[in-house]
């Protein structure tokens, strides 16, 4: 007689002559092969994420350059160019670097995912010493997968582009407006007549700082008031057993 109360118990399979019943995914446990094979199929798809957000980072920077390349070739090329064309290049930059930090913290969240399976998955079976660095890390990592959540703020984000890619960037910018500020002042360079040339069509020449003055008192706020993260280069390479092991910013 079929059971009714519990329909998908028993079922009969063609040619098998017999009822079976049916595992449950829940009640039947892990092989050690499936967990390995779940967990590097898992390392697998998370690295592939980090990376394609790393090529994002990258597409904005080369972004910035480019423009910023292209703005001040064109604006201290001629002197009938005016320097609205740098000003124009500081806000693309501040967007761009706006876009970034939002990816990073993107990138930021694969990339603590690899490196929590490297240290506690990896590490230990390459050692032959299964004791992870981190007890209970699949807890953690479980739990970060049911409720995802950044690991950094914006403003840490913004803050950590700024320093590794940024600087530079608003640094040639900046040197580059009073370089055709004073090049190209249009007229005699007296007092009036450079400040004169800072005007923007009938825009009076007070106007113009304004931009310029916001922008960099943000990006000072932002590397003042605002903690710093650790790069992702320098935690991958850093070793606090070998402290003498200092990492350049050049290579971070």
């Amino acid at each position: 007689m079929p059971n009714t109360e519990f329909p998908d118990k028993d079922r009969h399979y063609p040619g098998a002559g017999m009822t079976e019943e049916i595992p449950t995914f829940e009640g039947t446990p892990l092989t050690r092969v499936e967990y390995i094979q779940a967990l590097v199929h898992f390392y697998r798809g998370e690295l592939n994420r980090a990376t394609q957000w790393r090529l994002r980072l990258d597409n904005t920077t080369n972004w910035a350059i480019f423009s910023v390349m292209g703005l001040i070739t064109f604006s201290l090329g001629d002197p009938s160019h005016s320097h609205v064309a740098i000003l124009a290049g500081m806000v693309l930059v501040f967007t761009f670097l706006s876009i970034e930090a939002r990816r990073f913290r993107f990138f930021d969240v694969w990339r603590a995912r690899v490196r929590m399976l490297e240290e506690n998955f990896y590490g230990p079976i390459l050692r032959r010493d299964l004791r992870s660095p981190v007890s209970g890390w699949g807890n953690l990592v479980a739990e970060d997968l049911l409720h995802p959540r950044f690991k950094i703020t914006y403003h840490q984000a913004f803050r950590a582009r700024l320093v590794r890619n940024y600087i530079p960037i608003f640094s040639l910018l900046l040197f580059s407006w009073v370089i055709k500020l004073l090049m190209h002042p249009w007229g005699v360079a007296d007092g009036s007549q450079f400040f004169e040339g800072m005007s923007i069509g009938p825009i009076a020449w007070w106007f113009a700082p304004l931009p310029v003055l916001l922008i960099y008192l943000y990006l000072l706020g932002i590397l003042v008031l605002v903690p710093g993260t650790v790069s992702p280069e320098e935690e991958y390479w850093g070793s606090k057993a070998r402290p003498q092991e200092t990492l350049s910013r050049i290579d971070i």
